[in-house]
C-alpha cells in the first residue's frame, strides 16, 4: 500500500479547512441560522421609547414650555425614523425560510402593527406641537392619566414581546404559554382602562368645549383619539402574539 506523501497531506488538510470555512461562511448557512427575533424586539423596544417620551411632551405642552416640547418632539422623530430604519432591515433581510414555528408572513404582520406604535406617538406630538394644543386645565389631570395608561399599555405590549425567545426555547409550548398568555390578558385590561379614561376625558372636553376656540376643540378631541389608538396598537400586538400562540 502506498502511503500519503506529506504535501498530499497538506493539501488534503487544506481542502478541508476550505470547505469547512466555506460552510460557515456560506450565505445559505448564516441565512438560516439567523432569528429574526432580536431585531424584531429591538423594534418594538424603539417603538415605545417613542411613546414614553409623550409624557414629557405632555408635561411640557402643560407648562406652555414649547421649546422644551420640541426638543422631545425631534426626540420622538429620531426614533421613529429609527424605528422605520430597523423594519426596513429586519423585511430586506428577513429569509423567506427558516427553522422556526412561526410563519415569516406572521411577523411581517407582527412588525407592521408596532410600527404603528411609533408612528402614533409621532402623529400625537406633531398634533400638539404644530397649533401649540394646550390641554385646558380642567382637562390637565385626567389627560395625564388617560397617556399614562396609555404609554403603559404599550410598556405591557413590549414586556410581551420580549418572551419571544423564552418561547421559541421552549417550542412554543409548556408553562412559557401560560405565562406569557397571561401578559397578553393583562394587556388587554390595560387597552381596556384606556377606554374607559377616553370616555370620561371626551365628557369632560363636551362639558367645556364651549368655551373653547372650536378649532382648538377639534383638535383636542383629534388628540384624545390618537391617544386611544396608541393602546389599541398595542393590544393588537398582542393579539399578533396571540394568533402565534394558537398556530
Amino acid at each position: 500500500m502506498t502511503l500519503p506523501t506529506l504535501a498530499s497531506i497538506l493539501a488534503t488538510s487544506n481542502h478541508l479547512h476550505k470547505t469547512s470555512f466555506m460552510a460557515i461562511t456560506n450565505p445559505l448557512y448564516q441565512l438560516l441560522g439567523k432569528s429574526p427575533i432580536r431585531p424584531l424586539q429591538e423594534h418594538m423596544t424603539e417603538a415605545v421609547q417613542c411613546a414614553e417620551l409623550l409624557e414629557g411632551f405632555f408635561d411640557a405642552s402643560v407648562a406652555n414650555d414649547w421649546a422644551t416640547a420640541e426638543v422631545i418632539y425631534d426626540r420622538i422623530c429620531a426614533g421613529e425614523t429609527q424605528a422605520d430604519e430597523l423594519k426596513k432591515q429586519l423585511r430586506l433581510h428577513l429569509p423567506k425560510s427558516f427553522f422556526m414555528p412561526v410563519s415569516r408572513s406572521d411577523l411581517l404582520e407582527l412588525l407592521s402593527v408596532q410600527d404603528h406604535i411609533a408612528n402614533c406617538a409621532r402623529d400625537i406630538a406633531g398634533l400638539m406641537l404644530g397649533r401649540k394644543i394646550i390641554i385646558p386645565d380642567t382637562l390637565s389631570e385626567k389627560g395625564r392619566e388617560f397617556l399614562q395608561t396609555s404609554v403603559a399599555t404599550t410598556q405591557q405590549a413590549l414586556i410581551a414581546i420580549n418572551e419571544l425567545d423564552e418561547l421559541l426555547e421552549t417550542g412554543f409550548s409548556g408553562n412559557e404559554i401560560t405565562f406569557v398568555e397571561n401578559l397578553i390578558e393583562e394587556l388587554a385590561e390595560r387597552e381596556h382602562k384606556t377606554d374607559l379614561l377616553e370616555r370620561e376625558i371626551r365628557g369632560q372636553l363636551f362639558n367645556v368645549e364651549a368655551q373653547l376656540p372650536p378649532i382648538d376643540v377639534m383638535f383636542l378631541y383629534k388628540i384624545i383619539e390618537k391617544i386611544g389608538e396608541l393602546a389599541d396598537n398595542a393590544e393588537r400586538v398582542g393579539g399578533r402574539l396571540q394568533l402565534l400562540l394558537a398556530r
